[in-house]
């Protein structure tokens, strides 16, 4: 695993368990549509499997 991953927030977290809520702002994720690039290793990859239904995630 090497290079980036971007990652999107698709669905609001309004509503989402707190758990989930709190995953998505330690991603860099606080808006709808907000976009990010992360390294791709195995902490983010954990964190992107917890929040599965919120993102849309494209390898770099």
């Amino acid at each position: 695993m090497a290079g980036k991953l971007k990652i999107t927030l698709v669905k609001s977290t309004i509503g989402a368990v707190p758990k989930n809520k709190a995953t998505a702002e330690a991603l860099g994720l606080t808006k709808l549509h907000k976009t990010v690039e992360l390294p791709d290793n195995a902490a983010v990859r954990g964190m992107i499997a917890k929040v599965r239904h919120l993102v849309e995630v494209e390898e770099i």
